[in-house]
């Protein structure tokens, strides 16, 4: 079987990492992170209760949070969403009192415990309003890579079925709540892909799912050998950026935010400590398309991909 030759594969992977670093110097990184660090953070149970009202919510906020912070408006008839929001009381409780020193009641002659007014905070709880982002419109939040990649793929079907026979577990098309594109389940032993994608989307998400399928299999991985999600994600997405770029297929404008978005800091420890199986698995996929599908149409690397990139509106 024939192999990439690990010079093109190095190029591919030199040139994530530049791409990735370029995106950090911009200042798109630091504007992004910006803007996501004034999101709040909610607990399990409000999470929950926006998952269940919403499922396909991703950035929630307020209503005068999205217009002060972001310059963005509630679009006219949405209806908000419900979560439970703190509100702290202060009152007067009666309560024994304690000798401040040693922490013991105190006690009047009698022996009965002596009480007293002490002011404290009690936390009650209301319910309050947020709105993901589709509720909203106005100026675009930062972003660190288009929302959705457009464009055709020379030889599309014959790359998708080549890539399905090369996958170790089955695939699907389905509905995929939220904003996924795909997953690989374990559980489930398949990879669901979302349909209505454009060709380029579909392919490069399938790559990358197919990595996870390769590399991720909690049944497949002992335990002391599982990586962080940071991690895993960093590799998937790589190996398919290095996949679509060997064919000309260029998804640098999603895959340098993607990894951007999960690595660690600028340094891309996760990108570099991982390099040996980025390329070895990366190896193995282009061999089976070039060994599979070229003996049955032709899939002979392209020019760059003159495809256009958008976000999804």
């Amino acid at each position: 079987m024939a192999q990439p030759t690990d010079a093109r594969l190095a190029e591919l992977t030199a040139k994530l990492e530049h791409g990735i670093q370029d995106l950090y110097a911009s200042g798109q990184y630091a504007a992004y992170l910006s803007a996501m660090s004034k999101f709040h953070h909610y607990s399990f149970a409000n999470a929950l209760l926006i998952l269940l009202q919403c499922p396909t919510a991703s950035r929630v906020a307020g209503f005068h949070t999205w217009k002060k912070e972001f310059g963005r408006q509630v679009k006219r008839g949405e209806k908000g969403i419900q979560i439970l929001a703190p509100c702290p009381v202060r009152q007067y409780v009666w309560q024994e009192a304690k000798d401040p020193q040693t922490g013991q009641p105190l006690r009047n002659p009698d022996g009965s415990p002596r009480m007293e007014t002490s002011l404290t905070v009690v936390t009650h709880f209301k319910v309050a309003y947020v709105f993901d982002v589709s509720q909203t419109e106005g100026r675009e939040l930062p972003a660190l890579a288009v929302a959705e990649l457009t464009g055709d793929v020379e030889n599309f079907q014959a790359m998708y079925d080549c890539l399905t026979a090369c996958s170790p577990v089955p695939v699907a098309e389905d509905f995929i709540p939220g904003a996924a594109k795909g997953y690989f389940s374990p559980s489930e032993g398949r990879i669901v892909l979302r349909p209505g994608m454009s060709q380029v989307q579909t392919v490069k998400t399938l790559i990358h799912e197919i990595a996870h399928a390769k590399l991720h299999d909690p049944a497949k991985v002992s335990p002391e050998e599982r990586k962080a999600r940071r991690e895993k994600e960093v590799e998937a997405e790589s190996i398919a950026y290095v996949v679509c770029q060997y064919f000309g297929i260029d998804t640098a404008e999603y895959s340098f935010g993607y990894v951007a978005g999960w690595s660690k800091g600028k340094d891309l420890l996760e990108l570099r400590t991982s390099l040996d199986t980025i390329h070895s698995t990366a190896g193995e996929i282009i061999a089976a398309l070039e060994n599979n599908c070229l003996e049955r149409q032709s899939l002979t690397q392209p020019a760059p991909n003159k495809c256009h990139y958008e976000y999804q509106r």
